[in-house]
C-alpha cells in the first residue's frame, strides 16, 4: 500500500488546529462545548467527517 503523505499532512494539521478544543471536549463534555468548537472550527470538523471519503478517494 503507498502511503499518502497528503492525506497525513492534512489530518496532523487538523489536529494541530483543534487540539486545545479537543482538549476541552475530553476533559468537560458539554453540547455548548461542542457547538462552539464547531462554530469556530467548521472547516476543520468538515475535513475530519469527510477524511474517510477522502481516503477511498485518493488511495483508489
Amino acid at each position: 500500500m503507498k502511503i499518502n503523505y497528503y492525506l497525513i499532512l492534512l489530518f496532523s494539521l487538523v489536529l494541530i488546529d483543534l487540539s486545545t478544543e479537543l482538549r476541552i471536549l475530553i476533559d468537560h463534555f458539554t453540547f455548548n462545548s461542542l457547538y462552539f468548537a464547531l462554530s469556530k472550527h467548521p472547516l476543520s470538523f468538515f475535513i475530519l467527517f469527510s477524511y474517510p471519503y477522502l481516503y477511498r478517494k485518493l488511495t483508489k
